[in-house]
């Protein structure tokens, strides 16, 4: 389903960085709270809501007699293909979860580009939808910069859905995909994990944001080993619907645990104390067959939904209807500013430390930052953009020659939320030291034959659906 980490093998190997600081003992683990019974998920609807119609009939079409559901994104339209949704109606598919939003501005819009169409052509065959937005988190450990950043995040995904008219009759609530405490990625893999501690912060206070805003409280979306090693217990988090995904598990078996281990459990938020866990959606497969339910591509991602036709509909309630200042700006102010910066030499970076805010000084959320030299004769040099937090980034330009320096730091965003905005910068760049030769012993030996390689072994091809359910 995602990217990066679409297979939860690779999961396991960045979680197993977090195991030697975390515990996944269930008897070590305080309980929080009372054991929840596991039988029908409790509503997640406001008293307030508008009532539903009980006489609306979900079939219950999927594995143990479910309500069956998919998720979706850019990966299922290749080519720009569509989607028969019709076809996923017909075969017994009754909610689908669209990809509609990403931290980062390019999966971003990627995301936009097929989520407004899949989300009218689904509810036009009459399918429920939500969407999910794939978060990271910010490279800080700040609590009170985390705080900004989520509620920022937060305030994007408003922006989104208000965009879509708010609720409808045929919208589920938006879901928050965190299967990701990688805070700074480099070219050899991740450099820096978020505590579980922040990783908590940062989603309780997104979650919050969301509902508060939209009147219905969102999925949080992730995986068993991810909620126990990389989150905290939280009593706050388990107040939020669980949408866990987790294969090799056979769902028609209504006895069978998306948090089982093969001994014991999964201890997070949402486990119980006799081991079961507080589900709503289980995704238990990334492996189901594309073709069968209209999808183009191979392979799609298949859920099944836990409780009764009541509960299903419940998720429903609430219309949220969003009024102007809730709507997407066109175009905002924006203020600038550099709270660092420090010159370099030819081998040293130059450095900006740069943060961009919206009129009411909370970040923005969409747009990055580059510098231009104020002459095309100035060279702009190398440059790597670190996304910090939302709003605020770190510029490391290499690769200049020795010389002064003129020229502005530049905001910009392509989606048009944001107005551009501009800093002057001046700055040098001093040559570095020559370092001293080193003289090169002379070598007196015989050059020994280079063996001829040998070949290769082709490796084995990796079945990536291998102990999956290809249903």
């Amino acid at each position: 389903m995602k990217r990066r980490i679409i297979l939860l093998a690779l999961a396991l190997s960045m979680v197993s960085n977090l195991a030697s600081a975390t515990t996944s003992s269930l008897t070590t683990i305080p309980t929080p709270d009372a054991p929840v019974p596991h039988t029908a998920a409790p509503s997640t609807a406001p008293t307030t809501s508008t009532p539903v119609l009980t006489t609306t009939k979900i079939d219950a079409l999927g594995p143990g007699a479910r309500i069956h559901g998919m998720d979706i994104s850019y990966y299922q339209h290749p080519g720009n293909s569509t989607i028969d949704f019709k076809k996923m109606y017909a075969a017994g598919i009754r909610f689908v979860i669209i990809k509609g939003g990403d931290t980062e501005d390019a999966y971003d819009a990627q995301a936009v580009k097929y989520m407004i169409p899949d989300r009218k052509a689904a509810q036009a065959a009459n399918l429920y939808t939500s969407f999910y937005y794939y978060a990271y988190l910010p490279n800080v450990s700040d609590q009170a910069t985390i705080i900004k950043d989520a509620k920022a995040q937060a305030q994007k995904v408003i922006w989104r859905i208000a965009s879509l008219g708010g609720y409808g009759t045929h919208d589920l609530p938006v879901a928050l995909d965190l299967e990701n405490n990688c805070t700074l990625f480099t070219a050899t893999g991740c450099s820096h994990y978020a505590s579980p501690a922040n990783v908590t912060l940062w989603a309780t206070t997104w979650l919050g944001a969301v509902a508060a805003a939209t009147n219905r409280k969102p999925f949080v979306y992730s995986y068993p080993q991810f909620l126990e090693n990389a989150m905290a217990r939280s009593v706050t988090l388990r107040q939020y619907p669980l949408w866990l995904a987790h294969y090799s598990v056979d769902p028609s078996v209504t006895t069978n645990q998306p948090n089982a281990k093969q001994v014991g459990c999964y201890a997070d938020s949402w486990t119980n104390q006799d081991c079961t866990a507080q589900w709503q959606i289980w995704q238990y497969t990334s492996c189901g067959i594309a073709g069968k339910y209209g999808v183009p591509g191979t392979r799609v991602d298949l859920n099944v939904f836990y409780g009764s036709n009541n509960d299903f509909l419940n998720l429903v309630k609430g219309l949220w209807q969003p009024d102007n200042s809730q709507m997407l700006p066109f175009n905002e102010p924006t203020a600038m500013s550099i709270s660092a910066q420090s010159s370099g030499t030819t081998k040293d970076p130059v450095l900006f430390y740069v943060s961009v805010v919206r009129p009411n000084a909370t970040p923005v959320v969409t747009g990055s930052v580059t510098y231009q030299p104020a002459s095309t004769l100035m060279s702009a040099g190398v440059q790597s953009i670190i996304r910090n937090s939302s709003g605020s980034w770190l510029i490391k330009i290499t690769n200049l020659p020795a010389g002064n320096y003129v020229g502005t730091i530049n905001f910009t965003d392509p989606t048009g939320t944001e107005a551009a905005a501009q800093y002057p910068v001046v700055f040098t760049v001093t040559p570095a030291p020559t370092p001293s030769a080193t003289p090169t012993p002379t070598n007196t030996k015989r050059a020994s034959p280079t063996p001829a390689p040998s070949p290769k072994p082709k490796p084995t091809p990796v079945d990536s659906c291998a102990g999956q359910i290809r249903n």
